[in-house]
């Protein structure tokens, strides 16, 4: 789970608010949780100036398939940045049977350099993200309604699916 933020020119919209990294203009926030293959799971929208762990729970509520049961063989995990570590955040997972690994880049690049066949798992999202930016429609939020963004978000997912699949 990741967020990326966008630009939202149009300052009429619902849920956007100033971008912390664009000199406070409008911008909107996409929360999107993908599998391990980048397949889109679930995404919420809000404004830029929403903190990513704000955006978790529901994020991960939102989930549009449904989960399999959890087992020890095969346990649910959630792959988290820095920003998401919080008790708060973490005991949520937990309640909703998710083993959160949340860590700091730093840790990661560490964890991979001591063993060689392991993979990174973050930059998945990540990628995701910048096929969502291919999107003239996503990449600059000009929607002044979050229901018509979010249909645009919604359509890009499934057309990141459909490539993926097909």
């Amino acid at each position: 789970m990741d967020g990326a933020m966008t630009k939202a020119p149009l300052s009429g919209t619902e849920d956007a608010g100033p971008n912390p990294t664009d000199r406070g203009k409008q911008g909107a926030k996409r929360s999107l949780l993908t599998d391990a293959n980048g397949i889109p799971l679930a995404v919420v929208v809000d404004g830029a100036n929403v903190h990513d762990s704000k955006l978790a729970i529901e994020t991960i509520d939102n989930i549009v398939i449904e989960r399999p049961e959890p087992t020890t063989q095969y346990p649910q995990g959630v792959c988290l940045d820095k920003a998401y570590d919080s008790t708060k955040i973490r005991l949520q997972l937990l309640r909703r049977y998710f083993d959160p690994h949340i860590r700091s880049r730093g840790e990661e690049k560490k964890d991979l350099s001591d063993s060689p066949g392991k993979k990174a798992r973050r930059w998945v999202v990540e990628r995701t993200h910048s096929w969502m930016n291919k999107f003239r429609g996503i990449l600059i939020r000009w929607e002044k309604h979050t229901d018509n963004y979010l249909g645009m978000v919604y359509l890009a997912c499934a057309m990141i699916c459909f490539k993926k699949f097909a």
